[in-house]
């Protein structure tokens, strides 16, 4: 079969290498998924285990796209390697500011993202395996640092690819570029002042361990679990579900309640009866009180029941006792079983709840 004919030239470039061109990007497309799977499994040995938890299905839906991008660019670049600019175009050399640059530029720029794009994903599935090994544990400390980790991990990256990119694909001399940088250390570092007291703050966070992840804190008037302790805030959880955003140095200068390192939580509140109940019948709804919460098996043995005061509209019993369990579920459950068995208690002994009210007198004059 004559085959001359692939060898026309078109735009200074043959027919072959045309085809070639657009083969490869066929190709590609038609086999990118396959391809990238096949990677997918080998890079996969060299992160994953067999034992893990996160198996490659995660694997392969972090990185297929990246991995895929990846490869279709290497497929055009080989594609293209044979094909040359038409002479006719009078196109600027490379290494002069014009199309050639332009392209090749681009191109290289794409290239080196589509690598830092596995590399941040490749973050990621390191980042779920040691979740998982996390939640197997009981410490706290391993929830908080492992997100912190992560997050220098990628921001390393960030950092590492402004360089690569700078120094490779813009012909920026990186070794000035940092020498400047030490210069301009100070300006920077006082224009950003609070970034950086935030980042010594997720230090301080870290090292003197006032809260970890999951415990129930009160900072100002922000009360929630901890959710994540970042570089320059941390995130908590409030009991209305809503997300607060704290800042570092907030969490390490303002007054800190960690709820979650009460061994007890307290309950106080007044227990008003109406003013027909009799001086007998107080006594028995203290003692019985008292003996009820002293026979609780959530409570301690330091719970006062005691009549207290005259109120405008009531007697007063101060009630206060002390749930064994510094979680928030728990005390509600415990508050909710008290307060019904006080109900049994006041009414078998024929007194009743007061409420607001205000008797008033008149006086007839003759």
């Amino acid at each position: 079969m004559d085959l001359q004919f692939l060898q026309q030239s078109f735009y200074g470039n043959s027919l072959q290498d045309y085809c070639v061109f657009f083969s490869a990007i066929v190709v590609g497309l038609l086999f990118k998924k396959l391809i990238s799977r096949y990677f997918s499994k080998l890079l996969y040995k060299l992160i994953g285990k067999k034992d893990s938890e996160i198996g490659i299905d995660k694997f392969n839906e972090l990185l297929s796209k990246p991995i895929g991008l990846f490869i279709m660019l290497s497929i055009i670049y080989l594609g293209a390697s044979h094909i040359v600019y038409p002479p006719s175009w009078h196109l600027s050399d490379i290494s002069e500011f014009g199309l050639k640059m332009i392209i090749s530029k681009g191109y290289a720029l794409v290239y080196v993202l589509a690598i830092f794009w596995i590399l941040l994903k490749v973050i990621d599935f390191v980042g779920l395996i040691l979740f998982a090994k996390a939640e197997k544990t009981d410490n706290k400390m391993d929830d908080q640092l492992i997100p912190f980790i992560i997050e220098i991990a990628k921001i390393l990256t960030y950092v590492f690819a402004l360089f690569i990119i700078m120094g490779n694909v813009f012909d920026v001399n990186v070794t000035a570029l940092a020498t400047g940088l030490g210069i301009g250390g100070i300006a920077l570092a006082m224009a950003s002042k609070e970034s950086l007291e935030n980042l010594l703050g997720s230090f301080t966070i870290f090292f003197d361990r006032p809260f970890t992840v999951g415990d129930n804190v009160t900072v100002g008037s922000v009360t929630g679990t901890v959710e994540k302790v970042g570089f320059r805030s941390t995130r908590i959880r409030t009991f209305d579900k809503s997300m607060v955003t704290v800042p570092n140095k907030k969490m390490i200068d303002a007054e800190l309640d960690n709820l979650g390192m009460r061994p007890v939580r307290r309950v106080k509140f007044n227990l008003g009866l109406t003013y027909d109940t009799t001086i007998e019948q107080i006594k028995a709804i203290v003692a019985d009180t008292q003996d009820m919460i002293n026979a609780h098996e959530k409570t301690d043995q330091e719970g006062k029941v005691r009549f207290q005061e005259f109120g405008s509209s009531s007697l007063d019993i101060l009630v206060i006792y002390y749930v064994d369990s510094p979680k928030w579920g728990d005390l509600i459950d415990v508050r909710q079983d008290i307060n019904y068995k006080i109900m049994e208690i006041v009414k078998k002994h024929g007194s009743d709840f007061a409420f607001p009210s205000r008797t008033v007198y008149l006086q007839q004059n003759n």
